[in-house]
């Protein structure tokens, strides 16, 4: 390992500034972060006194909102937890609207911050950022929170957060450092600061695992549900699904743990009904780490009249909206490549005790599916033609590896969710459960400085936009090649629908409209609006090969006058 040493090119245990600022980024360091989000402020600058000694790039958000969503598309890139740097008080808990997305969503997040000094807990005394106790506050949000009192106890709870992020289930952590703690000398020993060896993925009970090899070898009409919980075991995710053959449908955080062009899959549309009826009518169900959460389900319902396997890395997920009758406990990383083994031997076994199979198992499967595809599209355009016609324009527009980020918006959920395939995890940046608005855009931004070689698109919503309109201005201080399609409904067009079905006259719904191409130009980046739905795939493509911070700006009326005009965009059948 490398010694770190601090700006004099002294030890860490005796230079100037070796603080515990600089024991935890270079513990941060040590485990391959190098790139941290976030404002500088006031309190918090023996943070980032370190960074450009250590390596580590800052990109600094326009609000700490936008820099844990920033971190939060950043991890997905990389398989690290996003670090998040605030100042203590309204800079920490201007992130906590990110840290609720992570929790939700079961992301890796770590946010640092400082606290007031050991002893001026609860002063009331009018300082600076003071907070009545923003440790409890963050506490109420994350996974868990900690206020250290030494620079060893805040390094501790470093190693004690990657335990988590890489061992169980991800979730978010706060360490608040107490002020006096952060700038006092910290002689810690280079050892203490080494990263720790990641855990093996834990494997599941070997009679399970065996009870639940021989349901699937022996199921006529297997069915595999993927949650986001089954993206490091999709390998062998891929082979149990091949090896039945079983279709595969996700949920949106699930979307790519089979590639979408595989001829198994049938996306990530669980909420629609006919991927429901799909689970529902298997005789074997594999749930492989999801919570089956209602946010996805539109009101609809997985209820199998089969057996049902789950795969979960926690066993208090077992009966999370949906009972297992096999419970297989652990890493899906471990357990699917386990599963695949004993389906494999369940399977040979069946073969060879059977010396005839009049009704093959995958008889016709090929058929069903592809029906059943373009069932789940039909319904999909029904449901919003608009919106997906715009969808499937985009679609037509951008490579196959392009990141495509989404927010709380209509096109997301309608529109690009659907029709933008995608066969690579983590190219799909959206909360489905946590559905907050302002995270389309940062979330690029992150996802776009963690993979310049990929294109990088956020597809949202003119609300959803203007929640994190400033951060255009982070994007191009960055450099980055980013494209921002902006889809204006002319407000919260969502909304406006609940309203009307409470019999509600539109209230606080309609919304005045900035230049967008202008606003974009404004921030340094480059912006363009389209006139016709013929212009959008022409104007998508320009922007990136342009480069730079690009804006697409497109009123969603032009789709809605063209379909009812009886016109249908040219690539409305994608």
């Amino acid at each position: 390992m490398n010694t770190i040493t601090s700006p004099e090119q002294q030890p860490i245990e005796s230079g100037p500034y070796a603080n515990a600022g600089l024991a935890i980024m270079t513990t941060l360091s040590n485990y391959g972060i190098d790139t941290v989000f976030g404002i500088p402020g006031t309190h918090n600058l023996e943070f980032y006194r370190h960074l450009a000694p250590l390596g580590i790039h800052p990109v600094t958000s326009r609000h700490e909102q936008g820099a844990g969503y920033a971190a939060d598309g950043w991890a997905q890139q990389t398989g690290l937890p996003g670090v998040v740097i605030t100042t203590s008080g309204p800079g920490l808990l201007n992130a906590l609207s990110a840290a609720g997305t992570a929790y939700c969503e079961s992301r890796p997040l770590l946010l640092l911050s400082p606290g007031p000094a050991l002893g001026d807990e609860f002063a009331d005394r009018g300082a600076l950022h003071e907070t009545k106790d923003s440790t409890a506050a963050a506490g109420a949000i994350v996974e868990w929170s900690l206020r250290a009192t030494s620079a060893k106890e805040a390094v501790e709870a470093i190693h004690r957060a990657f335990a988590l992020f890489r061992g169980t289930r991800p979730r978010p952590v706060h360490l608040e450092v107490p002020l006096d703690v952060l700038e006092s000398p910290a002689a810690l020993s280079s050892r203490l600061l080494a990263a720790r060896p990641a855990p093996a993925p834990s494997p599941a009970d070997d009679d399970a695992v065996a009870t639940a090899a021989r349901l699937l070898a022996g199921a006529a009409r297997p069915v595999v549900l993927a949650g986001g919980g089954s993206l490091p075991g999709r390998g062998a995710l891929r082979a149990v699904a091949e090896a039945l053959p079983a279709p595969v449908v996700t949920t949106l955080n699930g979307k790519g743990a089979l590639p979408e062009s595989h001829p198994l899959s049938l996306g990530s549309d669980i909420r629609l009904p006919a991927a429901q009826a799909l689970c529902n009518d298997a005789d074997v169900l594999l749930v492989v780490g999801s919570k089956v959460g209602e946010a996805e389900l539109w009101g609809g319902d997985v209820a199998p009249r089969g057996t049902v396997i789950r795969v979960d890395i926690l066993e208090r997920q077992m009966d999370t909206n949906l009972s297992a009758d096999v419970r297989l406990v652990g890493h899906s990383a471990a357990v699917l490549p386990q599963l695949f083994e004993a389906v494999r031997s369940a399977l040979s076994e069946a073969a060879t005790a059977a010396l005839t199979d009049p009704d093959p198992r995958g008889s016709g499967l090929t058929t069903r599916l592809s029906a059943l595809r373009a069932e789940l599209k039909d319904t999909g355009r029904a449901m919003a033609p608009d919106l997906a016609a715009l969808a499937c324009e985009i679609q037509a527009a951008v490579p196959a590896d392009t990141i495509i980020a989404g927010d709380s918006s209509q096109i997301t959920y309608f529109g690009t969710s659907t029709f933008i395939p995608q066969d690579e995890p983590h190219s799909f940046l959206y909360t489905p459960a946590y559905a907050t608005l302002g995270y389309g855009l940062p979330a690029a931004i992150g996802a776009k400085v963690a993979a310049p070689e990929r294109p990088v698109v956020a597809v949202v919503g003119d609300g959803a936009l203007m929640f994190a309109v400033q951060e255009f201005a982070t994007a191009v201080e960055q450099g980055l090649d980013l494209v921002v399609v902006c889809v204006d409904n002319g407000g919260y067009a969502e909304i406006k629908q609940n309203e009307a079905d409470r019999g509600i006259a539109p209230v606080g719904v309609d919304l005045r409209q900035p230049d967008w191409a202008a606003l974009a130009t404004a921030f340094g980046g480059h912006g363009v609006s389209v006139s016709d739905p013929a212009e959008v795939r022409p104007a998508v493509e320009q922007a990136l090969a342009a480069g730079g911070v690009q804006l697409v700006h497109v009123p969603l009326g032009i789709f809605s006058d063209a379909l009812q005009d009886g016109e249908s965009p040219a690539n409305a059948e994608g």
